[in-house]
């Protein structure tokens, strides 16, 4: 009984470790988001409303393309826990080349999806300027995919600080350029230049997103921490031979990220014909949980990463300790989280906006956000632990029916309809959203519980 006490808190203490720097980088990262939100707020709704709206396009596309390329992590995680360096830099150059590939489509599609703004007729001013946005934030996309990969192997290979150092810097800096774009710049009473409002919330993003990858190739480059990797083999062009296994991989963990997140933003947009105060207020509440999310989010990159480490080794004890501190874990994080909601929701939503109206529907939605804390973070981790045993499309599925065939029929019934007696507009949304993060965590953990009695019984395959 104490060897397994001690097991179990040596692994709270491994996932410790990891989860200090990933979780400092997944809230800087967030934070853009929270700072976009919040400094486009204080310009008036509508410019709130035109960044929300745009980051219901950009947000699941930016995800989708780094989801996929999220197969960079136990890819790298399994081939360093069989201490095969040599097999990294071959895994990095071939997921690079996919991110230069993916980030090309991106950018045409976020310049050419307005036209569903017309379509589901959203307030003329409001689609112009989201369109705006798209157009700037674009530029930023294949800065973010190279800085995805580069990542990934970085955390994969236990080495998260100079990720955490450099996001952290691109959010300090991302403050000052979203000043600059969003107000604009005068000298001697002469404009030099102009104030974009919400849309300079885009230019920033993405200028901040090329400083970051620059300074993470740079790292990567000259640091002696990766000389046992760096680019042990001559550089080569894309091969198919290894992109093909890498998607098979790497698409469904993309699709499943896509699947839900996607639900939120489209939330926004089916949304949108009931005006900017609307968006507005489902926006703030989204920012609020999101931050919260970047907890369980990055502790379930860690799970990905510790059982992953244990995939290449083939140890089972390690990776069934791995899923249960995690999950104890997750656990007793969402209940906190689920209280500090509760409490300070009148607070945290005043931070974004002085409009009460906006804050008070921000406000009765964070109680959505409260009652599925506990099984949002269960089946993000058992995701996480999923992704360490390279099973990809099993989540993908799930995910597709607890928020697509579960999640936003019932939301747009309850909120766009009136066949229940009376639209409940963002709460009926908000309801489904309750529901299918309930259906996801009990298949996601599910699942998790039969792949793990298969390999117990029959090994690894």
């Amino acid at each position: 009984m104490s060897s397994s006490r001690d097991a179990f808190r040596t692994e709270l203490k491994a996932l410790g470790l990891l989860l200090g720097p990933i979780l400092l980088s997944q809230l800087s990262q967030a934070a853009f988001g929270f700072v976009d939100t919040v400094m486009a707020g204080q310009v008036s709704p509508l410019d709130l409303a035109a960044v929300a709206l745009g980051a219901s396009i950009w947000l699941p596309l930016v995800l989708l393309v780094s989801g996929i390329l999220m197969a960079t992590t136990p890819l790298v995680a399994a081939a360093w826990g069989r201490q095969d360096h040599a097999e990294v830099p071959a895994v990095v150059q071939q997921a690079l080349w996919l991110a230069i590939i993916l980030s090309a489509f991106g950018m045409v599609l976020l310049n050419h999806v307005t036209p569903v703004f017309e379509l589901l007729d959203t307030p003329v001013r409001l689609r112009e300027l989201t369109r705006q946005y798209l157009s700037a934030i674009a530029w930023g996309l294949p800065a973010s995919a190279v800085f995805a990969v580069l990542r990934n192997a970085c955390e994969a290979m236990s080495k998260p600080l100079s990720v955490t150092i450099i996001s952290v810097g691109g959010l300090l800096l991302n403050i000052p350029v979203n000043y600059l774009f969003i107000h604009g710049l005068s000298l001697d009473g002469k404009p030099v230049l102009p104030a974009f409002g919400g849309v300079g919330c885009g230019w920033a993003s993405a200028i901040v997103m090329w400083a970051m990858m620059l300074a993470l190739i740079a790292y990567v480059l000259i640091t002696p921490v990766f000389a046992s990797v760096r680019q042990q083999q001559p550089r080569h062009a894309p091969q198919w031979a290894r992109i093909s296994p890498f998607l098979r991989l790497g698409l469904p963990i993309g699709i499943a990220i896509f699947f839900e997140v996607s639900i939120f933003a489209m939330i926004a947009i089916l949304i949108s014909p009931l005006g900017e105060l609307q968006v507005a207020g489902h926006q703030i509440a989204l920012s609020v949980t999101s931050l919260l999310f970047m907890f369980p989010l990055s502790l379930a990159f860690c799970m990905t990463i510790r059982i992953g480490h244990a995939y290449g080794r083939r140890d089972v004890a390690a990776i069934l300790l791995t899923r249960r501190a995690g999950l104890m874990a997750l656990a007793a994080f969402s209940c906190l989280s689920a209280a500090f909601l509760v409490l300070m929701r009148h607070a945290l939503t005043a931070l974004y906006t002085p409009d009460t109206r906006v804050q008070d529907l921000a406000a009765d939605l964070l109680l959505f956000s409260a009652a599925y804390q506990i099984v949002d973070a269960l089946q993000v981790g058992a995701a996480g632990s999923l992704r360490g045993l390279q099973d990809s499309r099993g989540p993908m599925v799930i995910t597709m029916i607890a928020y697509w065939v579960i999640a936003l029929p019932l939301g747009y019934t309850l909120g766009m309809t009136y066949l229940t007696g009376t639209r409940y507009g963002p709460y009926g949304f908000w309801t489904g959203l309750v529901l299918g993060l309930t259906v996801a965590c009990v298949l996601l953990n599910g699942r998790l519980t039969r792949q793990l009695r298969h390999i117990r019984r029959n090994g690894f395959v």
